[in-house]
């Protein structure tokens, strides 16, 4: 066997078992919440040990989240950078799709995202840690943005950019249990935003 099938074979194992942490996290979250369960639990009934499960995440969070969070901004920056400046518009296009790429990532399907809808009505804090929007991230995105788009960190349309990108978000998220709200999250905060652009759109003359 030659070293790279060796190495192919290794990724997929530890892809597996990455996969089997996440699913056991997910399903004993939306059952009892993150404080319902303990790491050595989910260890036993998947059979690693706790040095394991902290090989692949740092804390019970990341792995009910089941991404590689650092992995996934490096992508998003080099991607949103590339992308180059386009309009302000174009911003909050931008860091919508990333949120919409960040829940693909982490594996919310058709089925998951029912059980995901379990988890944030239990445990709302963990969709900040999903789509990377807590207030620290906000600053970096505001960073971000005003570099792109050549203008001053101070800017008040780059705050602002951030800000509609933020509400959407946040709006989606609480509107997620409710059953007229489209079947995955990437469609509803497209529909969130298509909400928002409609009201503020100038009044027809």
């Amino acid at each position: 066997m030659n070293e790279s099938a060796t190495l192919t074979r290794a990724s997929q194992r530890k892809l597996a078992t990455a996969s089997r942490l996440t699913a056991l996290c997910r399903q004993l979250t939306a059952e009892r919440g993150l404080n319902g369960f303990t790491i050595e639990e989910v260890c036993s009934e998947v059979g690693v040990s706790r040095r394991t499960f902290f090989n692949y995440f740092p804390s019970k969070e990341d792995a009910v989240v089941g991404v590689d969070e650092a992995g996934e901004t490096r992508r998003f920056i080099e991607e949103f950078r590339a992308r180059g400046s386009r309009g302000w518009p174009a911003v909050i296009d931008d860091l919508v799709d990333f949120a919409i790429q960040a829940t693909n990532a982490a594996g919310l399907g058709s089925a998951e995202h029912a059980e995901f809808v379990a988890i944030l009505e239990r445990e709302p804090r963990l969709l900040a840690r999903v789509i990377g929007m807590g207030r620290v991230q906000e600053l970096k995105l505001v960073k971000l943005v005003s570099e792109r788009e050549g203008v001053p960190l101070d800017d008040p349309l780059a705050r602002a950019a951030v800000d509609v990108a933020t509400a959407v978000l946040r709006s989606t998220a609480d509107r997620l249990s409710d059953p007229r709200v489209a079947a995955d999250f990437g469609a509803a905060l497209l529909d969130s935003l298509a909400a928002l652009r409609a009201v503020t759109a100038p009044a027809a003359s």
